[in-house]
C-alpha cells in the first residue's frame, strides 16, 4: 500500500476512534474539555500571553535585529544561523512551548531569517520554560528543587546540542541561510495594539489545541490505564505529572519535556499558520532532543540520586 494511503487509512481510523468515544463516554469528553478550559483560563493565558506579546515587540521595534547583530559572532559559527536567531532561542528557553516558534516564524514573517534559517530554528528553539520546569517537574512531581534546575539545565543542554547536530547543510542551503533583509524598526506606539491583538488570537488558538487533547487524552487514560509513556507522548503536563519522584522519573521527564508532546506540536503548527515554513525539520528536531536528553539526565542522575 502506497505510504500516502496508508496515513490517510491510519488518519480516517484515528478520526473513527475519536467520533466512537465521544458518543460512548460524552460524559467524560465533556469534563475534560472543562478541565481543559480552566487550565487555559488558569495558566495557559497568563504564562503564553505575555510573552507572545513581548515577542511581537521586540521583532517588530527592531530589538531583534540589534540583538542579533551583537550575537553573530556566536550563533554563525555554532548553528550556521544569522544573529537574529537567538532572540527565538532566548524567548522558547524563558517563555516555554511554543514561545520559541512563535518568535521563530516572526523573525521569518519580517525578513530577518530566511526560510533554511527559519526551519532549521525551529527544530531546536521551542523548548519549556523554567517556571514549568522547575516548579512543576522539580516542587510538584520530583519533589527536589535541586532536581528540578538540573532537568531545566539538561533541558537547556539538549537543545543547544540538537542546533549544533543539526547545523549541517550543503553548501548552497548555507549561502541561501543569509538574512533576506534587516527589519526596519517601528515606533513602539504604532506596533502595540496590533501586537496585543495579535498575541491575544494567537493564544486562543493555542488553548483550542490544549481542550483537543485534554479530551484525547482522556480517551486514552480510559481505554489505556496506566500508560505513562503513552500519556507523556500525546501531552506533556499529564505525563509528567504521572511519574514517580526518584531517578526514572527524573530521566523520563527530561525526555517529556524534549519531546513536549504532541499537544505542543499542534500547537506549535498553529503559530506557524499563514508562513510555508515545513515542519519536518522541527519535528526531527524534538525527536532528537528527546533522545539527547536521556543520557545527559542518565548521567546528572548519577549525582542527585
Amino acid at each position: 500500500m502506497p505510504v500516502e494511503k496508508l496515513k490517510n487509512l491510519s488518519l480516517f481510523l484515528l478520526l473513527a476512534v475519536f467520533a466512537a468515544a465521544l458518543v460512548l463516554f460524552p460524559a467524560e469528553a465533556a469534563d475534560a474539555a472543562r478541565q481543559g478550559l480552566s487550565l487555559c483560563l488558569q495558566t495557559v493565558l497568563p504564562s503564553l500571553f505575555p510573552f507572545f506579546v513581548l515577542s511581537s515587540l521586540v521583532i517588530a521595534v527592531g530589538a531583534a535585529d540589534a540583538f542579533g547583530r551583537a550575537l553573530e559572532p556566536i550563533m554563525r559559527p555554532l548553528f550556521y544561523l544569522s544573529g537574529a536567531g537567538a532572540g527565538a532561542l532566548a524567548l522558547g528557553l524563558v517563555g516555554g512551548y511554543p514561545v520559541g516558534a512563535r518568535a521563530a516564524a516572526e523573525l521569518y514573517r519580517g525578513g530577518s531569517l530566511s526560510k533554511p534559517e527559519a526551519e532549521r530554528l525551529l527544530s531546536f528553539c521551542s523548548n519549556a520554560g523554567p517556571g514549568f520546569v522547575l516548579g512543576v517537574c522539580g516542587s510538584a512531581v520530583l519533589r527536589d528543587t535541586r532536581a528540578g534546575l538540573c532537568l531545566y539545565l539538561v533541558h537547556a543542554a539538549s537543545a543547544v546540542l540538537t542546533g549544533v547536530l543539526l547545523r549541517r547543510c550543503s553548501v548552497m542551503e548555507c549561502a541561501a541561510a543569509r538574512p533576506r533583509q534587516h527589519t526596519q524598526g517601528k515606533r513602539l506606539v504604532a506596533v502595540f495594539p496590533a501586537a496585543v491583538r495579535d498575541s491575544f488570537a494567537s493564544v486562543w488558538s493555542v488553548c483550542g489545541f490544549v481542550v483537543l487533547f485534554a479530551v484525547a487524552l482522556r480517551f486514552v487514560t480510559l481505554m489505556l490505564p496506566d500508560r505513562v509513556l503513552l500519556i507523556g507522548f500525546v501531552e506533556l503536563t499529564n505525563g509528567v505529572m504521572a511519574l514517580y519522584a526518584d531517578r526514572g522519573g527524573f530521566v523520563l521527564c527530561a525526555v517529556f519535556l524534549g519531546w513536549g508532546g504532541l499537544s505542543v506540536h499542534a500547537q506549535t503548527l498553529s503559530v506557524l499558520d499563514g508562513t510555508d515554513l515545513s515542519p519536518q525539520l522541527y519535528f526531527f528536531g524534538k525527536t532528537a532532543q528527546a533522545a539527547l536528553s536521556a543520557p545527559l539526565a542518565l548521567l546528572v542522575s548519577g549525582w542527585i540520586y
